[in-house]
């Protein structure tokens, strides 16, 4: 055990849980009303949005999962910064159309947008489904970020034992989300950001300074992890997997409930476009972090006898906490295990209130309670939180991680389903509801498809054409069926449906 570790990480943790409960007298609203419970009031300003897409963005599985790439995979890694900065564009251009939207119509969710532009309820619900089952296994995976840190401290077990650290966090997680809203995350999101530059900052001076400089460093990664691997005279190969991965990841990012919800937050246009300029800091971070998985390879951390049982229990995964322990003290161990622990919560909760808001507005609202009243709308959503918490705390519990890894493949191919219907949807007045409903089922079922060929163990799949070979990102072939089977039937169908009316901003 760990206890310098543990000690720092617990009192982190007490902190934030204080900060949590406090949320709900911060810019104090009518709790009742889902836009003050589930999107703050949509009073954050620029300050408070930054941290919020950050923390939102920039989860636990983020610090963890892309250091273990780049630990294992090598350059193929890095394919998370550019597509990080693909964002942004998008953000800066669409999003403040959407925000107009949203703040005129009174719109919580993305399905709101879609039954309101298309007047289609179950295209709404197909896009708000998309959006719960996608969700579930990104909160499952924030989880398997806190076990490796809670693990790299010593606290571990079999059955109940070694789950009770997570039941306990996500019990704290359902307190002050319940009595909060979106408050909760959006002040711990700063904690949580400045925990993570710091810890960052610190491991990318002090590694090179014991490891003799960055040359050190690369020199000690083997020369076929440092560079994508040339193609083939007959196929694209790496750098067309490189460049599929980093489009559909950045199409598909913001289409996330939560990532809408952080958005739909911001007290306006304005507040987003410069987030849109701001928000290449957490990319540069996300290039250091990246490196981390480099700088773990030259301390050859997977070799070294104390790492053992870590790397036997979460693969390499454990690749940052064992360089971190190898490196620094045990209090900063501590202060960065609690940094993406803390990583962990923010992200989950903003994810728990997104799914909630989606089942109040358009499943129970839209379906089974038609004349609900705004206070019992809330409450709806926030029993709804309390079950996405629960559901995703047993997925983590009972499936085992291969299987949530592989369900989170299936959410991003999933997700980025939508975006016909919520992005194109908003400049092109042609689109019609049924059209785009079809085109949401062809391009669910092709992506389905593609991955069930690869055992849902990859992302990737191989398209061919006159002789040459396209791998690429799966969700990115099945979103092109799909905006393809929207257009095309979306022009058979003008003659006979007349197209919704564009909405006013």
């Amino acid at each position: 055990m760990n206890w310098s570790a543990l000690i720092v990480f617990v009192a982190l943790f007490i902190f934030v849980t204080w900060l949590g409960f406090w949320a709900a007298r911060w810019r104090a609203g009518d709790l009742t009303q889902l836009h003050e419970w589930g999107l703050g009031g949509r009073r954050f300003g620029t300050f408070v949005t930054w941290f919020l897409l950050g923390g939102d963005l920039y989860t636990a599985y983020t610090f963890i999962a892309v250091p273990a790439l780049v630990y294992g995979a090598g350059a193929l890694g890095f394919f998370a910064v550019p597509y990080t900065i693909l964002i942004y564009p998008l953000l800066y251009l669409v999003f403040p159309r959407l925000w107009l939207l949203a703040h005129k119509h009174g719109y919580v969710t993305s399905s709101d947008v879609v039954q309101g532009r298309y007047g289609n309820k179950w295209l709404a619900l197909a896009v708000g489904i998309t959006g719960i089952v996608a969700t579930m296994p990104y909160i499952a995976l924030q989880l398997v970020g806190m076990q490796v840190v809670i693990g790299a401290m010593g606290v571990s077990g079999d059955g109940l034992v070694g789950d009770l650290p997570l039941i306990i966090a996500f019990v704290i997680l359902a307190a002050f989300t319940y009595t909060s809203g979106l408050r909760a995350p959006a002040m711990i999101a700063v904690v949580k950001d400045l925990l993570i530059y710091l810890v960052v900052i610190a491991v990318t001076i002090f590694v090179p300074m014991k490891l003799g400089g960055f040359g050190p460093i690369f020199a000690a990664v083997p020369a076929a992890k440092l560079t994508l691997a040339a193609p083939a005279a007959d196929t694209y190969g790496a750098y067309s997997i490189y460049a599929t991965l980093a489009l559909g990841s950045a199409l598909a990012l913001f289409l996330y409930p939560h990532s809408l919800t952080a958005i739909l937050s911001s007290s306006s246009p304005g507040a987003i476009r410069r987030n849109a300029a701001l928000l290449p800091a957490y990319s540069l971070v996300l290039g250091l972090l990246a490196l981390l998985g480099f700088m773990a390879v030259a301390l050859h951390v997977g070799t070294n006898p104390a790492f053992a049982d870590g790397f036997k229990r979460y693969g390499n995964s454990f690749a940052v906490p064992a360089l971190i322990l190898a490196i620094f003290p045990g209090w900063f161990a501590g202060i960065a295990f609690a940094a993406i622990a803390i990583g962990a919560l923010v992200p989950s909760a903003i994810m728990s209130i997104a799914c909630a808001n989606i089942f109040s507005r358009t499943i129970y609202r839209g379906f089974l309670a038609p004349n609900a009243t705004s206070a019992q709308e809330t409450s709806m959503a926030k029993l709804a939180s309390l079950v996405v918490k629960i559901g995703a705390l047993a997925f983590i519990i009972f499936v085992p991680v291969p299987y949530a890894l592989q369900f989170q493949l299936l959410g991003g191919l999933w997700m980025i389903q939508v975006l016909p219907s919520v992005i194109l949807g908003l400049y092109l007045r042609m689109l019609n509801g049924w059209a785009l409903l079809a085109g949401w089922v062809v391009g669910m079922g092709v992506g389905t498809w593609m991955a069930s060929t690869t055992s849902f163990k990859a992302a990737v799949f191989t398209l061919s054409f006159m002789g040459v070979h396209f791998p690429g990102y799966i969700a990115l072939w099945a979103l092109i069926a799909n905006v393809a089977v929207s257009i095309v039937l979306s022009a058979l169908l003008r003659p006979f449906v007349a197209p919704a009316p564009m909405l006013a901003e």
